[in-house]
């Protein structure tokens, strides 16, 4: 069996909502152990053997999960194949595949880091329109990537919604720090971001609302209150008035 990957069929890894394959655009069946090989390798790029069979069948015995891993191999579809470059040792994606949970993640990176994208609005609704990794799983490995891509993504919504503020787009950062919230509702830093945009616009009864809104879910939730520095942006006297009696 030829495991060497060809570069003349373009494929895509879908990690994002739920576990995909295409080849030059067509869906490719795969079932199995076959997915968890291919997303591991897929979130990886390269990995040792030894590791692979481990991760994957953790109860097993080393002989027994490394036994494992090469039935996997051989059954593997023929398009499957071709993403594959084996050795004795290791397992690597091929050059020419692309994974859509690597590129939501060099993405948040590039804006947490400050490197300024062509298109702020591409850039966003690349951030926004992404799912979580493979959901529906729960083996540890994909737990704890799919926390670290969570995370990651949430710190490059924040970072991007102060920047278009910054820059004057009140529309695309309020959508931004919206987007965050949806994500994680009890982080405050978003909250703070929506009403600020508010209140930048004049829009003092949203700001009001959004705050009050922030705040009983914060009791609700953890019984805890707003912080001094969210609290001291809207005025005693406005918040008071805001609150039912």
């Amino acid at each position: 069996m030829n495991l060497s990957p060809s570069p003349q069929r373009q494929s895509t890894l879908l990690l994002l909502d739920r576990f995909r394959l295409e080849c030059q655009g067509e869906p490719v069946p795969v079932c199995g152990n076959a997915q968890r090989l291919l997303a591991f390798i897929g979130l990886r790029r390269r990995a040792q053997r030894c590791l692979v069979a481990r991760t994957l069948w953790p109860d097993a015995t080393e002989a027994h999960a490394r036994g494992s891993l090469r039935t996997t191999l051989w059954k593997l579809p023929c398009e499957a194949q071709r993403l594959l470059c084996c050795t004795q040792e290791s397992l690597a994606l091929a050059d020419d595949v692309d994974v859509d949970a690597r590129m939501l993640a060099r993405t948040s990176i590039e804006v947490v880091r400050g490197c300024r994208p062509p298109r702020v609005d591409t850039v966003l609704m690349g951030l926004l329109e992404k799912g979580d990794l493979l959901p529906d799983w729960d083996e540890d490995w994909v737990v704890l990537e799919r926390e670290w891509l969570r995370r990651l993504r949430l710190h490059a919504l924040d970072t991007l919604s102060d920047r278009l503020t910054r820059q004057g787009l009140p529309a695309l950062a309020l959508e931004a720090a919206l987007a965050s919230i949806r994500i994680d509702p009890l982080r405050e830093g978003p909250h703070r971001s929506v009403v600020s945009t508010h209140l930048a616009e004049g829009n003092v009864v949203e700001a009001l609302r959004h705050y009050e809104a922030f705040r009983r879910l914060l009791r609700s939730e953890l019984g805890a209150e707003p912080s001094h520095q969210f609290r001291r942006m809207i005025p005693l006297e406005r918040r008071c008035a805001a609150r039912p009696r």
